[in-house]
């Protein structure tokens, strides 16, 4: 995560001592604690996207008072930068792959990714201002030592993470803004038709018909795999 220690200095000594119970503590129920707070901030992240996340609603959300998230997370900003590392951790295939099948392991770590995101679309738009965390940080490391290992070489492993990184942001992006209805798509479709004299490569490649968002991305990926830099 940034370095937030000057501005948290000081609710970190407040830490030291236990938090006040809440009124759900009191009646017996689950404690307040880090883990409920980020699994619920995401769980409203998912419903009502990065603007519906205020620490009053998230405290409603906990059955606590606002004051008491305060215990736990020093703003709103930090509640983010833990909601998205945790949603982008990645435990790995539960088959190791073949001790050369390098593609094999980059493929399962982007599909991965990219699945991440869209099961939570707000994601997306928050990873490219956030603090990177540990399990951002993870992924980028694990992915440095594969391409490292299949051959990429120093000079170009900076460019080949990125070119990796900027793809799946954008198919990521790309699929959760292109979420049509079959009807909408077809007609579409049909006023590409009708432009085809303007149009013609795309109308004929029925683009606007295509929706195997999947297979295009593994397709896609492919080809950046072809062209990495091999020793």
């Amino acid at each position: 995560m940034a370095n937030k220690s000057g501005r948290a200095t000081g609710k970190r000594s407040q830490r030291t001592r236990s938090p006040p119970p809440s009124a759900q503590e009191r009646g017996g129920e689950q404690p307040l604690s880090l883990g409920r707070i980020v699994v619920t901030a995401i769980e409203l992240l998912d419903a009502e996207g990065v603007n519906g996340l205020t620490m009053r609603k998230l405290a409603d959300r906990v059955g606590s008072g606002a004051m008491s998230l305060y215990w736990h997370v020093d703003n709103k900003e930090a509640v983010f930068d833990l909601a998205l590392d945790t949603v982008l951790e990645y435990r790995g295939p539960q088959q190791k792959a073949e001790p050369q099948d390098w593609r094999g392991e980059v493929l399962h770590m982007l599909e991965d990714w990219r699945a991440s995101m869209l099961r939570h679309p707000w994601s997306a738009s928050l990873l490219p201002r956030r603090a990177l965390g540990p399990n951002i940080l993870n992924r980028l490391e694990l992915l440095s030592k594969t391409l490292s290992a299949a051959g990429v070489g120093d000079a170009d492993l900076n460019a080949a993470i990125w070119s990796l990184w900027n793809y799946v942001m954008g198919a990521t992006i790309t699929r959760a803004s292109f979420d049509f209805l079959d009807a909408d798509r077809a007609a579409a479709q049909q006023r590409l038709t009708s432009l085809s004299e303007r149009y013609p490569t795309i109308e004929s490649s029925h683009l606007l018909l295509d929706d195997d968002w999947d297979g295009a991305f593994r397709k896609g990926l492919g080809f950046l795999l072809d062209g990495l830099p091999l020793r």
